[in-house]
């Protein structure tokens, strides 16, 4: 059978039970049909009365109805794959071969899942797969929706293995086809919205462009598609960043980064101030051009994530801490108060003392960078640390560490950490770049990357469209063309000892230009609409012995220079 023979396409959703799959999917075919597109419905094992898949899915869900005691987790998924191949002959490929679209609720995804988590051989599994994509005839899907939402109590621990496991597998196949994570926190018709955006960007190409492989297999590489980013190789400049449209905040994102690590760099060569000629920039306070330089990074590298046991609990425990406060003053005062921060010794009611005596006596606890909910809803207290530490111990005990260490990208341990309550998209990003300080885990920075407000507000500022790339895809363009860049515009930048901008600096870096345009470009007007910059910079008594993370390779080079 020829690929132009084939002119439907595949959209298949998968994730673990509850998540709000099949309403998802029954949606999206009804908003498809709507539009004009003939689209058929199809779920695994399967719904329709006279199929194997019907038999299949009463057996798994009543099997005593069927007069069957039991069937072994094996048996089950092998009886899955049976209805797998069945519904593809008389159905799926029918359908695609007539020209209709097929959503798809659920995949061989499941089968692998599922058959991991319970226990099935890991040969046995594998060969049950192999079947499977055989019946598939080399076809891909368009795109797979990974669905997701936060589970109940009961289902936490069940639900921590599936996620684990589903995470393992979409970054295996990202490479082969687009995997979307669409979390189903929100109402039916923001999600569909969702789901509707990320599929309109594949709806515009011919359907005989359809994915095929005649080989499949699982692989593993990054697991983040390329950028859409076209002229990519004509001179730098504004054309190369076609069809985003930048507006001249674009420049003066360079000019500030550049001359924001110079100050960086003069304060370490002993120059006394004034480090710039910028009278923005001498009055006001910004964070450094590399994320990992700011002080609070720079203690919890060195005072919080390698001094103390480097067991990954331990790692954890100090670190999510220190975090959840993200306050120097509070992590000290709980030093000088209980000796050692360890898990192994900790204690609610002795934190709790800590914590709430300080209050009581109007001291700060928490920093004001990150505005994270209260958590009573959830725990049931009304002061907040009191929830923090809850929630620090229902991580520790869902064993989230050793997660992390099993992880294979910062996005899945980003999905991790995403599933507990009061965790949001920007904090859960921030935390698995902290935790990636320490040997708990080795990620790549530019792997992965959620704009937090400010980046939002400093991308609007940067550019008048973004030209149908995601706010995501943007970070990553301009981490890739920073030398460019910095070239373009006649900059010199001094790296961090060679190491390039992250992603995690450029969303930064876009936070600080969108405050620091309130006063260069007034006349630019980004999301927030604020118009003034509250911090005044003060230069701190206390120096910075600034060193980072081994791994990096870099602290030879910092020698005794480091200090601010």
């Amino acid at each position: 059978m020829s690929n132009r023979a084939r002119t439907g396409r595949l959209v298949v959703l998968e994730g673990p039970d509850g998540v709000g799959k099949t309403t998802l999917a029954r949606a999206l075919a009804g908003r498809l049909a709507a539009t004009g597109v003939p689209t058929e419905y199809v779920s695994f094992p399967g719904e329709q009365e006279g199929t194997i898949g019907h038999l299949v899915y009463r057996l798994h869900h009543d099997a005593r109805a069927l007069g069957v005691v039991g069937v072994t987790s094996a048996s089950l998924q092998t009886l899955h794959v049976a209805a797998h191949l069945d519904a593809i002959e008389r159905r799926i490929l029918p359908s695609l071969r007539e020209g209709r679209w097929v959503v798809l609720d659920r995949y061989w995804w499941s089968t692998w899942v599922y058959g991991r988590v319970s226990g099935v051989d890991s040969e046995l599994l594998d060969g049950l797969i192999q079947v499977e994509l055989q019946a598939w005839k080399g076809l891909l899907p368009t795109i797979v929706f990974l669905v997701d939402r936060e589970p109940s109590a009961v289902e936490r621990s069940m639900h921590r293995n599936l996620r684990v496991q589903y995470g393992l597998l979409a970054h295996r196949e990202r490479i082969s086809y687009l995997v979307r994570s669409i979390p189903n926190s929100d109402s039916l018709d923001i999600v569909i919205e969702r789901v509707w955006n990320e599929l309109s960007g594949v709806m515009p190409f011919p359907a005989s462009d359809m994915a095929y492989s005649h080989n499949p297999v699982l692989v593993t590489d990054s697991c983040e598609p390329s950028i859409p980013v076209l002229e990519r190789e004509r001179p730098c400049g504004p054309s190369v960043l076609r069809p985003a449209q930048p507006t001249k905040v674009y420049d003066t994102l360079w000019e500030f980064a550049a001359e924001r690590q110079e100050v960086f760099f003069r304060k370490l060569e002993g120059i006394p101030p004034p480090w710039t000629n910028d009278p923005i920039l001498m009055r006001h306070k910004f964070t450094n051009a590399y994320r990992a330089s700011d002080r609070v990074s720079q203690y919890l590298i060195r005072n919080v994530a390698y001094s103390g046991e480097q067991t990954g609990t331990e790692l954890f425990f100090r670190i999510m801490l220190f975090k959840l406060f993200n306050r120097i003053e509070t992590w000290e005062l709980l030093e000088r108060n209980l000796g050692p921060l360890r898990y192994s010794d900790y204690r609610f009611s002795e934190y709790d003392r800590v914590l709430s005596d300080a209050m009581n006596r109007g001291i700060r606890i928490y920093s004001a960078a990150y505005i994270m909910p209260s958590g009573e809803r959830e725990f049931g207290y009304r002061r907040k640390h009191r929830n923090n530490l809850r929630l620090l111990e229902r991580m520790l005990e869902d064993q989230v560490p050793e997660a992390l260490a099993q992880v294979p990208t910062m996005r899945h341990a980003f999905d991790v950490l995403r599933s507990y309550p009061t965790m949001g998209d920007f904090l859960a990003f921030q935390y698995a770049i902290d935790l990636n300080y320490s040997n708990l885990t080795n990620f790549s920075e530019m792997e992965f990357v959620v704009p937090g407000p400010g980046a939002r507000d400093g991308i609007q500022k940067c550019f008048s469209s973004l030209g149908g790339l995601s706010e995501a895809d943007m970070i990553r363009l301009l981490a890739e063309r920073q030398e460019a860049e910095f070239e373009r515009l006649g900059l010199r930048f001094r790296s961090l000892w060679g190491r390039r901008l992250q992603l995690i600096d450029c969303q930064n870096l876009l936070c600080e230009v969108s405050k620091y345009a309130r006063l260069r470009h007034p006349d630019v007007i980004g999301k927030m609409g604020r118009t003034r910059i509250k911090q005044i910079y003060h230069p701190s008594a206390q120096p910075v012995v600034y060193w980072y993370p081994p791994k990096w390779g870099i602290n030879d080079y910092v020698g005794q220079m480091g200090r601010d």
